[in-house]
């Protein structure tokens, strides 16, 4: 690909993204912070409730998350006792993730920051970009760019 239309790093995608997402992680975890959660720990339960039980592996894919990421953002979950590790039914090696009862209040605690937070976002962007964005995001974190990467090393590497 060309970088004639790309007037410098200030262009990059994934630069503009990761900002994006600090920058509202932040104002979350603000809100959250009353509770002891962070967002991504939020997140977590939020997906164990609604989900169940889960092993580290699906959640990881499910939050598109690798594993030895999650691993460390569950260990102040399991610490708290917010949720417990368990060994897998059918798999002994594998470990399922199971939301406990404190948790679960938890997380109902956490949620009215996180009501909030939703609602300050909306009204500095509007309903309307605000839901078309949250759309924009999911089909992005849905795209497959695995097969257009393939091409990336030999890009760079001047090879392709």
């Amino acid at each position: 690909m060309s970088t004639d239309g790309l007037s410098g790093p200030e262009d990059c995608n994934c630069l503009a993204v990761r900002q994006a997402a600090r920058h509202i992680t932040q104002f979350y975890d603000r809100f959250l912070a009353p509770t002891g959660l962070r967002t991504t720990q939020f997140s977590i339960l939020a997906k164990l409730r609604r989900l169940g039980p889960m092993t580290i592996n699906a959640l990881a894919a499910d939050m598109v998350m690798d594993r030895t990421t999650l691993g460390r953002n569950i260990l102040p979950l399991q610490r708290d006792g917010l949720i417990a590790v368990e060994t897998g039914k059918r798999d002994r090696r594998s470990k399922t993730l199971r939301l406990t009862d404190s948790g679960a209040a938890r997380f109902q605690a956490a949620t009215k920051g996180w009501v909030q937070a939703q609602r300050q976002l909306e009204a500095a962007f509007g309903a309307k970009r605000t839901a078309e964005m949250r759309a924009l995001l999911h089909t992005v974190a849905a795209t497959d760019l695995g097969s257009n990467a393939i091409g990336a090393k030999d890009a760079v590497l001047g090879s392709g």
